[in-house]
């Protein structure tokens, strides 16, 4: 509330001065500052186009003290989908530094990296490659090649060759990342930065195949996590998920059961028994335990998903869907009334074709279910009806496999 206060006092005297007023410049940069921290990212826009206006005609169209207005703007621009002219004007800043502090100054490495991260999200990692190179040659000339801030460069390199498809490559370039992290000390253990690359190579290395590398390093967050932090700290609970994926992918369901049980706790004891956010953990318990046929408290924990999430996203939303999914799934082997199965299999059906559309592979997967019930319990016509449906579905992802 004080910030808006203040930012509209200053925008009320600013307005009423003339550009040639003293220090108006540096006002108006630490306006589009404020701006842009309330994320009034058009308002932030103006005062740093003025700003640079201002400073243009006083000190030259490549004088340096346009760098600091200009990256200001640049991030703004990118932060309102303006990418093209973001990506002109961290290109502006960049040639300034150039002309005046020559190629391989330090001060290229901040609107390097902007660009470079701009780029990466707007798919061009090829241009985004030959920035983070830039800062990663930089980086070494000036600190050498054990240095932390090496280690940050080659993990900026190595989401690179993710996009690229270039799998192997960026696994190393992460190890490296890490160990020069490690090495130099330059982070805590605990530190987001370092916590964000060992997730983002365990993931990778799941994708590849090598799900126990994958795992070792998500171990490795939550023996870290665990010790800085605690035995019952909420930013356990993340790794704790992540590792019983894990355990899952390669049917260690036992271990997978175990951490869900840590990290229902833990949510438990941080948000309650009614918080949506509990039924994530609660859901993937429940199908690790289906798994493991322990089927009667499956259904317990699943039904307790399903009265969470009605409540908190209505009856007919995604999540609940999710939940009756997993459901019906225990209640067939418990096997409960197929009248109540099959009312239950028409409202995930509902839900589907509303949220996916009435021709995608979740429909067809859900139609089967009810056709096989229908069978099962007589009921000939709307079987017939439900069946035509299901084989021109069928006839349709057919068609595109073999396509």
């Amino acid at each position: 509330m004080r910030l808006n206060f203040s930012t509209s006092l200053m925008k009320e005297v600013v307005d009423n001065l003339k550009d040639d007023a003293p220090r108006l410049d540096s006002i108006l940069m630490h306006m589009g500052s404020m701006y842009a921290t309330l994320s009034k990212f058009e308002k932030s826009l103006d005062v740093y186009q003025r700003a640079v206006y201002i400073m243009e005609r006083t000190y030259g169209m490549d004088s340096t003290f346009l760098v600091t207005p200009c990256l200001g703007m640049a991030k703004v621009l990118g932060s309102i989908g303006k990418a093209t002219k973001a990506i002109e004007t961290y290109q502006r800043v960049i040639t300034l530094l150039e002309s005046s502090r020559g190629t391989k100054s330090k001060d290229l490495v901040v609107p390097l990296l902007s660009l470079a991260n701009l780029l990466l999200k707007e798919g061009r990692a090829n241009d985004a490659e030959t920035h983070f190179t830039r800062v990663l040659n930089i980086y070494t000339e000036l600190y050498g090649q054990n240095d932390g801030k090496i280690g940050m460069a080659m993990s900026s390199l190595a989401r690179v060759k993710c996009a690229q498809g270039k799998s192997d490559e960026a696994i190393q370039l992460f190890k490296r990342a890490i160990q020069v992290m490690k090495d130099s000390n330059y982070l805590s253990p605990d530190d987001n930065i370092m916590e964000k690359m060992r997730v983002d190579l365990a993931e990778l290395l799941h994708t590849v195949g090598r799900g126990q590398e994958g795992r070792e390093l998500l171990e490795e967050c939550l023996w870290i996590t665990e010790r800085y932090k605690g035995k019952e700290h909420p930013s356990l609970v993340t790794h704790m998920i992540n590792l019983a994926t894990s355990y899952s992918r390669s049917k260690n369901y036992a271990d997978a059961e175990h951490l869900l049980r840590r990290s229902l706790q833990i949510m438990i004891k941080q948000k309650g028994t009614d918080d949506q956010s509990i039924s994530f953990p609660m859901l993937h318990l429940a199908v690790t335990l289906y798994h493991l046929k322990k089927d009667e408290e499956a259904e317990k924990l699943a039904l307790e998903v399903l009265r969470i999430r009605e409540k908190a996203f209505g009856k007919n939303s995604l999540p609940v869907g999710e939940a009756l999914d997993c459901l019906v799934s225990i209640q067939t082997r418990l096997g409960r009334d197929e009248s109540e199965l099959l009312e239950l299999l028409r409202r995930i059906l509902n839900i589907q074709e509303r949220e996916f559309g009435r021709e995608s592979e979740e429909v067809l997967v859900t139609l089967k279910k009810i056709v096989y019930y229908l069978d099962k319990l007589g009921k000939k016509d709307e079987k017939l009806t439900l069946q035509r449906r299901l084989s021109v579905l069928s006839k349709k992802y057919k068609q595109m496999v073999n396509y």
